[in-house]
């Protein structure tokens, strides 16, 4: 396998832990619109699309409304409960003095995930930060990474890796013509049968330790 030129990472719960802020402004919004509350095992399991993805399929003909409660409740709590995951600013500043492109996608929507990446600091390690609505399409779309992608003048290849921690970061990665990496997993191995990763992480150390021995 190639030494990556590149590498695109997922944001929440790859990079930061957000689960426990997400699943509270989920169930804020799902009391607000009428609909029975999710424990968190469920909010893990359902939240992978973007907003103007996801909610469509759960508010219909209100999910803009939905969509407006949910912002307003998570931008009130993020940036005080968000939490880097272990080892990963220790590995983001060894990537990057390695001289390895560094960019992030996510399905956060656009301006709260660059808050999010200002306020810890880490804005720096990244060439690009590319979120919901950035692109004409979200992940598991194309499009985003290729976005990211471009604002380092990179190609997709066998020496760029799209990193994250659920099928549809594997999707978006396959998509985009990447090597689709799994960074901790998922609580449910299974719905990897279909399209595994190409490379499995236990954690940040590993992959790292795993980019410096190619």
């Amino acid at each position: 396998m190639s030494r990556p030129r590149a590498i695109i990472f997922d944001w929440d719960n790859t990079l930061v832990d957000t689960w426990p802020t997400i699943h509270e402004a989920t169930n804020h919004c799902r009391l607000a619109m009428g609909h029975e509350l999710w424990t968190i095992d469920e909010t893990k399991a359902r939240v992978r699309l973007s907003l103007r993805e996801a909610f469509p399929l759960y508010y219909g003909d209100r999910w803009e409304e939905a969509r407006d409660i949910y912002i307003s409740h998570y931008a009130a709590i993020h940036l005080e409960r968000m939490c880097p995951l272990p080892g990963c600013l220790d590995m983001l500043e060894a990537l990057a003095a390695e001289g390895i492109y560094l960019g992030v996608v996510s399905n956060k929507t656009g301006d709260v995930l660059r808050r999010e990446a200002e306020h810890i600091g880490w804005s720096r390690y990244f060439g690009a930060i590319i979120g919901a609505g950035d692109a004409a399409r979200d992940k598991p779309a194309p499009e985003p990474v290729l976005l990211a992608l471009a604002a380092g003048r990179i190609a997709p290849g066998e020496d760029v890796w799209f990193v994250g921690d659920t099928v549809t970061d594997i999707e978006c990665a396959v998509a985009a013509g990447c090597v689709p990496v799994l960074l901790y997993g998922s609580v449910d191995a299974s719905e990897f049968i279909r399209l595994p990763p190409r490379l499995r992480f236990a954690d940040a150390s590993g992959l790292y330790d795993h980019v410096r021995g190619l």
